[in-house]
C-alpha cells in the first residue's frame, strides 16, 4: 500500500538515522563503506524506507509528456488517462477506477513557472529546498534562458535510455545556494563517492575520457553560466566538475513511478470469483499487449536519486536486498531477498537483471565502466576459471556499439 503523502515529509531529515537495524562501516580503501545488518533480518522485510537528499525527473522523460511531481516524482497522470495515452487508445475505460490513487484535484502548480506538483506540501518543499533557485519563471519556455541551454545540451548529448541528469547536479547546487546552514549541506553531498577514476585498477570512468572532454567542457561552461555561486566555486572548476558529474554518475539511483502499474497491483489484490479474475486478467494482459505495440518499454515516470544510506550498499551479482518505489513517489524501500545475519554485509546488485544473466566478462566490463571497479562477489570469484568471453548476443550487442561509435553519433553521451 502507498504511503500517505503526509508521511514522506518525516522521513528521512537525517538519512543516517532511518533504521536501527543496519550500520555503515569502513571496510578499506578499496572498496570504502558498505551497510550491514545489526540484527537478523528474514527474506521479504523492508529493511528501511528512504528519502532522496534530491532527485530529478530525466529529461527526455519530461519532454516526451510523462507528467510527474517536480518534487517526489509521484505520476500525476490517473491511471485511466496514463492507459489510453501508452496504448494510443482515447476512449479506453479501465474497470475499478477506485483502485487509482492518484487525485488530480490535489495537484499544484508553481504560481511563477507553472511545473507542477502532486500536492501543496510538495510545492512548498521544494520552494524551501530548491526550486526558487530554479524557477524559470515566465520565461519557462524562452529557449535562450540559462537553464534552457543547459537542459538543451544535456539532451542532445545523453539519449534514452537515460540514466542521470544534469538537473541532479543543478538542485544540489540550488540547494546549498538556497540554505541557511550551507556546510550541513555541503558535508551530507560529501559523503558520496565522488572519484572519477580508480587509481589502484587504473580504471577512468567512461564518460570522463578524453573522447568527452569536449562535451564536458560545453556542459561545464553552460552550468557554469546558469548556476554558479561563490560558496561552491570549486564545483565550477574542470576538476570539480568532473568528480560532480562522477558523483551522479555513480551513485544516482535510479526511480521509476506509474499510476498504471499501481493500478494493476490493487486490482491483483482484489478479491474475486475465478470468472472475474479470468476476466480482469484478461483484461489487462491485452492492455500490455497494446501499449507494448504503441510504446514499446518506456512504461515509467523515470528520474534518478542520491540516497545517502542506500548509496553504503556495495554491489553483488547474488544481492541479498533490492530496492524499490511501491509507493509510486520517490520514497526508496530496501528489502531483503534473502535472510541476512547479524553482521552481514547487505549487498544490492547495480546491474539489472538482464545484465545479470551474462558472463562474468561482461558484468565486469560494465561494473568497470560505469562504477568504476572489479567485482570480487562470491559468484564473479566461482566463476574466475570462465575464459573472458562473451555470449553471442553480447558479442552482437558490442559489435553495434561500436557500430555506433564510428557513425555520426561518435561523441554523443550515451550512457552514465
Amino acid at each position: 500500500m502507498a504511503a500517505p503523502q503526509d508521511d514522506m515529509f518525516s522521513l528521512c531529515v537525517d538519512p543516517t538515522k532511518v533504521s536501527s537495524c543496519v550500520e555503515v562501516r569502513f571496510i578499506d580503501k578499496i572498496k570504502g563503506k558498505g551497510l550491514f545488518a545489526k540484527k537478523a533480518i528474514k527474506k521479504g522485510d523492508t529493511i528501511f524506507i528512504e528519502r532522496p537528499l534530491v532527485s530529478a525527473q530525466f529529461l527526455w522523460n519530461s519532454l516526451y509528456k510523462y507528467k510527474a511531481c517536480e518534487f517526489c516524482l509521484r505520476a500525476l497522470e490517473t491511471a485511466e488517462d496514463n492507459a489510453r495515452r501508452l496504448s494510443g487508445i482515447p476512449d479506453l475505460s479501465l474497470p475499478h477506477p477506485e483502485l487509482c490513487k492518484v487525485h488530480p484535484e490535489l495537484h499544484q502548480a508553481c504560481p511563477q513557472c507553472q511545473v507542477m506538483y502532486c500536492s501543496n506540501e510538495c510545492r512548498q518543499a521544494a520552494a524551501d529546498q530548491y526550486h526558487r533557485a530554479l524557477c524559470l519563471g515566465t520565461s519557462q519556455e524562452d529557449p535562450n534562458h540559462p537553464i534552457s541551454k543547459l537542459k538543451d545540451a544535456w539532451r542532445s548529448m545523453h539519449y534514452p535510455p537515460e540514466t542521470s541528469s544534469i538537473m541532479l547536479m543543478a538542485r544540489m547546487v540550488a540547494t546549498v545556494k538556497q540554505a541557511q546552514d550551507k556546510g550541513h549541506w555541503q558535508k551530507l553531498f560529501s559523503q558520496f563517492c565522488s572519484r572519477a577514476a580508480n587509481e589502484e585498477e587504473e580504471i577512468a570512468h567512461k564518460l570522463l575520457g578524453e573522447k568527452f572532454q569536449g562535451q564536458l567542457t560545453v556542459l561545464r561552461t553552460l552550468f557554469t553560466t546558469a548556476l554558479y555561486d561563490d560558496h561552491l566555486n570549486r564545483w565550477f572548476t574542470p576538476e570539480g566538475f568532473r568528480s560532480l558529474f562522477s558523483l551522479v554518475g555513480t551513485n544516482g539511483q535510479g526511480i521509476g513511478t506509474s499510476s498504471l502499474s499501481q493500478w494493476v497491483h490493487a486490482c491483483d489484490a482484489l478479491a474475486l470469483t475465478s470468472q472475474q479474475r479470468e476476466q480482469l486478467d484478461s483484461f489487462i494482459d491485452q492492455l500490455y499487449k497494446d501499449v507494448e505495440k504503441e510504446t514499446g518499454d518506456f512504461l515509467n515516470c523515470e528520474g534518478s536519486g542520491l540516497f545517502l544510506l542506500q548509496s553504503a550498499c556495495n554491489h553483488s551479482c547474488i544481492p541479498n536486498a533490492a530496492a524499490s518505489f511501491p509507493s509510486n513517489n520517490f520514497l526508496l524501500h530496501l528489502s531483503a531477498l534473502s535472510d541476512i545475519s547479524p553482521g552481514e554485509e547487505i549487498g544490492i546488485s547495480y546491474l539489472d537483471c538482464c545484465q545479470c544473466d551474462r558472463s562474468r566478462h561482461s558484468r565486469h566490463k560494465i561494473l568497470r565502466d560505469n562504477y568504476l571497479f572489479i567485482c570480487s562477489c562470491p559468484k564473479c570469484v566461482s566463476q574466475m576459471d570462465e575464459l573472458d568471453l562473451t555470449s553471442d548476443e553480447e558479442e552482437e550487442e558490442e559489435e553495434e556499439g561500436g557500430e555506433a561509435e564510428g557513425d555520426d553519433m561518435e561523441d554523443e553521451m550515451t550512457d552514465v
